[in-house]
């Protein structure tokens, strides 16, 4: 089983590393069992041929068009499409708390957040154990950058999400259950310059939920 990650959680929560107290401590705790409990973590992935082209890439028989994946992908010639889930009991879990109890919804939301993420990184390793002598470079999602969210219905169904771990896009494109994730992953053969992801490539450095990338 996966646990929420409880530093992840307090980041999401905006505590900067500093532990609530008392009841507010005993009620994350909670909360952190709650959507444990909830969730139905899955995942998958698919490997593509990749190549890349002017303004953006082709994954497989897939054109798309983005500036930043294509330098996200530069270099290799394979990728991994990705998905993961944490299934639609944690999605209810959130709606009732979000019916009236405030403090325990937005911990919900959090230790939720936390866990989807380490859902990901779980999947990542078992991934880079497949692929010996491959290395998997950060996830890039579509909304990063330049690469569009309307890409969400593509990835997902060259990956049978929808039939293989219950992942679907809604009709702005928004992933449904809400606590998922899609990716491209890059399968790269040397280790070379690990391309920057995640907080390290997001231009608001003041956010509240920011990691150090010091």
């Amino acid at each position: 089983m996966i646990h929420v990650p409880r530093p992840e959680a307090l980041r999401y929560l905006g505590c900067h590393g500093r532990e609530p107290d008392g009841a507010a401590a005993a009620l994350l705790d909670a909360r952190i069992q709650a959507v444990e409990e909830a969730a139905d973590p899955r995942w998958t992935a698919l490997e593509v041929p990749l190549s890349l082209r002017p303004g953006g890439v082709e994954l497989g028989d897939w054109s798309i068009q983005s500036e930043k994946l294509r330098s996200h992908l530069e270099g290799c010639t394979a990728a991994l499409l990705f998905g993961a889930t944490l299934g639609v009991g944690v999605d209810r879990l959130i709606a009732r708390s979000a019916a009236g109890q405030v403090a325990r919804a937005a911990m919900d939301q959090a230790a939720a957040a936390a866990l989807i993420e380490a859902v990901c990184d779980d999947a990542c390793d078992q991934l880079a154990k497949q692929y010996p002598g491959r290395y998997l470079r950060p996830r890039f999602s579509p909304g990063y950058g330049d690469f569009p969210l309307t890409a969400q219905p593509e990835l997902l169904r060259r990956l049978d999400a929808p039939r293989k771990i219950g992942l679907t896009a809604t009709d702005s494109c928004l992933l449904a259950p809400i606590k998922s994730v899609t990716a491209v992953i890059v399968l790269a053969d040397a280790p070379g310059k690990c391309h920057a992801g995640g907080c390290a490539t997001c231009s608001k450095p003041n956010c509240a939920f920011r990691r150090d990338t010091t």
